[in-house]
């Protein structure tokens, strides 16, 4: 292998995997599991905010369009060799990254990477394919406008999010899909899809020598095919400060005749990747109020009043900003009073700290659920990719667990008393 590799391995846990970069620009991010198989898994920090309205909906698009050949392989090609081995493929487009990922057997891997590899770095993006596709995704915009759970969640996106690009709509908006061309998408992939904007995951039962070489190789494979549209340049992602948390009550009404029953969501504006240490406060958070039949809200609304069918918290944490999300299905007449006994709870969760055991509770099941997601080898890639996409660092991917064990009662209470108002939120509500 004609690049030369820059290792640093991580501190020795669960969790043991070498970074190497190499002069093209790539990351890859090796680690030899012993279970048999093999995940490769391509992460872009690309997704749909970096999109402008005029072109909404095209990463998404793009993926797609992914798998429909090269100047070397015809559409098909790949998907035909991967189901022969037993492999299997997919991939995914959020608002701040797309991957694409594999599972192989070890024996498979030297096969199939480069084939994976070659497809999402040279797309040929050809205009019957281009023309094919748009309706398929025009169907599956269709089909999430149908669903109550994805209209709920965009109205709440456009409710958390005046400016920020993640009001938009990952899938994009039918009238900017319906216009989009294939040479728009072919400049749009030029731009962002190269190495120095990639990071390849690998992780299975090989040694990671051999992990690393067979991706470099195929890396280097690929770009010597390329013919690039526009000068290669690091992707530079517009300026977007975080929006400011919620004055007061900003309050959103709908009616949907198609709903059996109302919907309630209540969020708060909370950091982001881009300032992680101050995330971790918010999924204990989260957890005390929301995660298990002994969550706050869960014993309080579903089990002992039963006012809602189902309740929900999160804490989402996009690359400029995070929401705090509660999500209700209910009665629609218990609406209201539904959303003032969720006030309350952020009231007293403000002004009394959690209990010791409500923290071991949380503590524990992390712990627990971060050894569970760690068993296979696309979990891990999956890990690494994330965090190293978004944050460049690999650092919160191993050390999660030990930042949510090391919290304290007051901490958590200073993050709630600064970020979550029982006076100051968005509130979204859907009727039947």
């Amino acid at each position: 292998m004609s690049s030369t590799l820059l290792e640093s391995p991580l501190p020795r846990a669960l969790n043991a995997p070498h970074i190497h970069r190499l002069p093209n620009g790539l990351t890859i991010i090796a680690e030899q599991l012993p279970v048999d198989a093999v995940n490769l898994s391509i992460w872009l920090g690309v997704g749909s905010a970096v999109e402008t309205d005029a072109l909404n909906g095209t990463a998404h698009f793009l993926e797609h369009m992914i798998f429909k050949g090269t100047q070397r392989l015809q559409s098909g090609d790949f998907e035909r060799w991967v189901e022969q081995r037993g492999a299997v493929m997919n991939a995914a487009t959020s608002q701040d990254y797309t991957h694409y990922y594999i599972t192989t057997a070890p024996k498979d891997f030297a096969a199939l990477a480069p084939h994976q590899i070659e497809v999402v770095l040279n797309a040929a993006i050809p205009d019957d394919a281009f023309e094919r596709e748009r309706l398929v995704v025009l169907e599956e915009i269709r089909r999430a406008q149908d669903n109550p759970h994805r209209r709920t969640f965009r109205r709440s996106m456009e409710i958390a999010f005046e400016r920020l690009p993640y009001r938009r709509p990952v899938l994009g908006a039918t009238e900017v899909v319906e216009s989009l061309t294939a040479e728009q998408m072919r400049q749009f992939h030029d731009h962002w899809y190269q190495p120095r904007s990639m990071t390849a995951v690998v992780v299975g039962n090989l040694p990671v020598e051999d992990l690393v070489s067979i991706v470099a190789e195929g890396f280097e494979q690929a770009i010597a095919h390329r013919q690039f549209q526009v000068p290669i340049q690091h992707p530079s992602f517009s300026d977007h400060p975080p929006e400011t948390p919620f004055s007061t009550i900003v309050r959103r009404e709908y009616t949907d005749p198609t709903l059996q029953q109302a919907r309630l969501v209540m969020l708060w504006r909370i950091p982001g990747m881009e300032n992680l240490e101050k995330t971790y406060p918010f999924d204990v958070l989260a957890s005390v109020l929301g995660r298990g039949r002994t969550a706050r809200l869960v014993r309080d609304l579903r089990e002992d009043r039963q006012l809602v069918t189902s309740i929900g918290v999160s804490s989402s944490t996009y690359r400029h900003q995070g929401l705090f999300y509660i999500s209700a299905e209910l009665p629609a007449e218990n609406v209201e009073v539904v959303e003032a006994a969720i006030a309350d709870h952020i009231a007293r969760i403000q002004s009394e700290p959690i209990t010791p055991s409500e923290l071991r509770r949380i503590q524990t099941l992390v712990a627990h659920r971060f050894l569970f997601s760690n068993e296979a080898p696309g979990d891990r890639a999956g890990l690494y990719g994330y965090y190293y996409a978004l944050t460049q660092s690999l650092e919160a991917a191993i050390h999660y667990p030990a930042h949510i064990q090391a919290m304290q009662p007051d901490k958590i209470l200073k993050t709630a008393q600064g970020f979550l108002s029982p006076e100051a939120y968005g509130v979204v509500v859907l009727r039947p």
